[in-house]
């Protein structure tokens, strides 16, 4: 069975997503399949995500969901974590890390608005584990402006990201781009219709080796004429 197919066998709680996304989410996140993964969903709507979040993980994950909303606090049950705050609250997102340790996987289909999304984004993804994805969804709303985006529009995400761009690449690019953290810490970005997927990991040494070594030089001859 697929997440596909769950989502479309799903009779328990509302469920909303775009059916393009399911591709990309399995591709992301099938690796942490019946793991004790910590995924946290910004954005809890009518609960049903979580629930097919849930099934899809397996018995060992633990799925945090995260609203403004306090009547989302009604849809927990067990694996299921609903934890009450805004998204931009550095101070709740830090009390998410502590109670539930550094999430592997980080879904953002909260607010959708700019501000928020990068103030979530900055504060959660240095705190992401080692190995872990920060997807970010339903970015269409980049281009919306009553969502404070706007094509390349100052602010947005989608500039953000296209510029992160640039720090992933920064180790190549004598000295054009200056290394951070960001470029030290990610492996990849994927891009996708209305979703940007970041996944960290070790760099390591980038070093560009020739297999098979070339020959040595053949010294010049030596000798009287």
């Amino acid at each position: 069975m697929s997440l596909w197919s769950d989502f479309l066998s799903h009779d328990q709680r509302m469920a909303h997503k775009w059916a393009h996304f399911f591709p990309a989410y399995e591709r992301h996140f099938a690796r942490f399949v019946n793991t004790d993964v910590v995924f946290i969903e910004i954005g809890i709507a009518s609960g049903g995500s979580l629930q097919l979040w849930k099934k899809f993980f397996g018995p060992f994950a633990r799925i945090v969901g995260h609203d403004i909303n306090p009547k989302c606090a009604a849809y927990g049950e067990e694996q299921i974590h609903p934890r009450i705050g805004d998204q931009t609250d550095l101070v709740f997102l830090q009390g998410l890390i502590d109670e539930f340790g550094a999430p592997d996987i980080v879904l953002d289909d909260g607010s959708h608005q700019m501000n928020h999304i990068h103030a979530t984004f900055e504060f959660l993804y240095p705190r992401l584990a080692k190995n872990g994805v920060y997807m970010v969804e339903d970015l269409h709303c980049s281009y919306w402006e009553n969502y404070g985006g706007g094509l390349n529009r100052p602010g947005t995400f989608i500039e953000t990201s296209k510029r992160l761009i640039d720090e992933l690449n920064a180790d190549t690019t004598r000295g054009a781009v200056t290394p951070t953290d960001f470029t030290r810490n990610t492996i990849s970005m994927h891009f996708y219709d209305s979703i940007v997927v970041f996944e960290k990991g070790r760099t390591g040494n980038k070093i560009a080796y020739m297999i098979p070594p070339p020959p040595p030089p053949v010294p010049p001859a030596s000798g009287n004429r």
